[in-house]
């Protein structure tokens, strides 16, 4: 597991150390702030996309981010060189960044290519003009480096994760393992899906190349029974078909999960569908849609050969690894989420700091929860002033979709809805009739409660808000007898008006038990 104080309570799942969450900010840690505006090229076989990482270095927000679909690697497997076209736009698209980044005031713009510059006979000849042209160095990365830093992109979004790492591009497909927050054993492959549509021999030999080479592939890495995590835009393009078939109402990709049987159930789908009609109403461009049926028949073999115990998708690869390579081990060592939450609360929050006081004053009521739990409530009282600039009447739902749809790090589905339920029920006693039903159909009735009663206890905290440091009075809670009881300082009477006063009947209301308001004498 990743390297912690001895006194640093792990979070499952995670694998990260609750490292003095409220500390000082390690995103204003000057070794931190250089990775806070970071700008990477990845030229791939299909694609070449920039991104411009900013915000906490941990948990990085996407300031800028296009892809331009160059389809370099077309037609290798015959010709042995880049195509023409695809080299005329990817350099078309190599100017447009550098001017891009010279505009942005970004000191460095990190450039890596992958299998079809490695593999073309023009490939060092293009880096040159790139570099003529632009003044840009391309990093030209071998397999097993670039399922490296596939696997690195993974461990920003989950660290600490294990299971089976698959990268794969337009020309090649990467395998990783990873475990303990560390990248194993990597190998690298032929089976991308521009490589495999130029296979001589039709569906009969595109298959039986796939099954020699995956079988190879599992000899050289072993038994991978745990989580198979996908990277590259043919496996997000098949999961976002699978969310069509399955009706799956959140549409967050980071994080999806699917099962060996949902991914079985898909690829027959996509099989009997028109690809067209699929194409549109999963939101996949045309490039990309014309390569998953040669992507599908990967991902069968895949899963049928490695078995794993369960699929995510992970929006997070070689780019968000070129990213991570350049942290330091404390950088990495912090939780991605309450990394990204305190960032917010410190940008938009009217009192940053609050959520500290805010979560000391509600910990009583969660003296026996989980670690994940615990580890939610903690996001929450970052998140719970983060919107007050919304108009009143939205502002509920407002939260809710901030956190359901914000570019979040190590956070499943299932506890985004929970998070964004509690922050709705920060401005919100009611959550009937919402636009939300569906999502919140997708957690249980107990989940549900509690996000209820994490709400109201924020939406109750706040009402004695007069100093992010100072104490707003003390909560305890006992559930066996069903009493909440509030004490409060003389001082903070005052602040104990009709408002309040009903907000914390409600929370009351919402335990099931009976409140109690004591005085404490000065």
């Amino acid at each position: 597991m990743t390297t912690q104080s001895p006194s640093a309570p792990e979070v499952p799942e995670t694998g990260v150390a609750d490292l003095g969450l409220f500390g000082k900010p390690l995103f204003e840690d000057p070794g931190a702030r250089k990775l806070r505006r970071v700008g990477v090229v990845d030229v791939g076989s299909n694609s070449v996309r920039m991104v411009v990482f900013d915000g906490a270095a941990r948990s990085p927000a996407y300031f800028y981010n296009e892809k331009i679909m160059c389809a370099l690697g077309a037609g290798m497997a015959e010709t042995g060189h880049l195509s023409p076209e695809g080299r005329v736009r990817a350099l078309s698209a190599m100017r447009r960044f550098k001017k891009l980044a010279d505009g942005m005031g970004l000191s460095e713009l990190s450039v890596v290519a992958t299998a079809a510059v490695r593999d073309a006979s023009d490939g060092p000849a293009f880096c040159e003009e790139v570099r003529r042209e632009t003044g840009l160095r391309i990093w030209v990365i071998d397999g097993e480096e670039e399922a490296r830093l596939s696997a690195q992109g993974v461990l920003l979004g989950w660290p600490g994760a294990f299971g089976l790492v698959c990268d794969i591009g337009g020309s090649s497909m990467e395998l990783a393992e990873i475990s303990g927050g560390r990248v194993g054993r990597r190998v690298t492959s032929g089976l991308g899906p521009l490589k495999l549509r130029d296979i001589k021999g039709g569906a009969k030999a595109r298959d039986a190349l796939i099954k020699q080479t995956m079988q190879d592939l599992a000899e050289r890495m072993g038994k991978q029974r745990d989580r198979l995590f996908l990277v590259g835009g043919s496996w997000r393009a098949i999961a976002r078909i699978d969310m069509v078939r399955r009706g799956y109402p959140l549409m967050v990709l980071h994080e999806y999960r699917m099962t060996r049987e949902s991914v079985r159930e898909t690829l027959k789908f996509i099989k009997k569908s028109d690809l067209e009609a699929l194409r549109v109403e999963a939101g996949v461009s045309s490039a990309r849609a014309a390569l998953v049926p040669l992507a599908a028949e990967v991902l069968s073999r895949l899963v049928k050969t490695f078995k794993p115990k369960d699929i995510a998708i992970s929006s997070y690869g070689i780019r968000e690894g070129m990213l991570y390579e350049q942290m330091p081990q404390r950088l990495r060592d912090r939780d991605p989420l309450i990394e990204a939450c305190r960032f917010a609360e410190a940008k938009d929050a009217r009192a940053p700091g609050f959520g500290r006081t805010l979560y000391n004053f509600i910990l009583p009521l969660y003296k026996s929860s989980s670690p994940q739990r615990r580890r939610l409530v903690k996001a929450a009282c970052l998140l719970h002033d983060v919107s007050w600039r919304a108009h009143p009447d939205y502002r509920a739902e407002v939260c809710f979709d901030n956190a359901t749809r914000a570019n979040m790090g190590a956070i499943k589905h299932s506890e985004r809805i929970f998070l964004g339920l509690a922050l709705l029920h920060r401005y919100s006693n009611k959550r009937e009739n919402s636009r939300f039903a569906d999502l919140i159909e997708m957690i249980d009735d107990r989940a549900k409660q509690e996000a209820e009663i994490l709400g109201k206890a924020m939406r109750f905290g706040a009402m004695l808000w007069m100093d992010r440091l100072g104490e707003l009075g003390e909560l305890r809670w006992y559930p066996k007898k069903k009493e909440l009881h509030l004490r409060l300082s003389a001082d903070m009477m005052p602040l104990f008006g009709e408002v309040a006063e009903a907000r914390f009947q409600s929370l009351a209301a919402s335990l099931e038990a009976q409140a109690v308001i004591k005085t404490a004498r000065r």
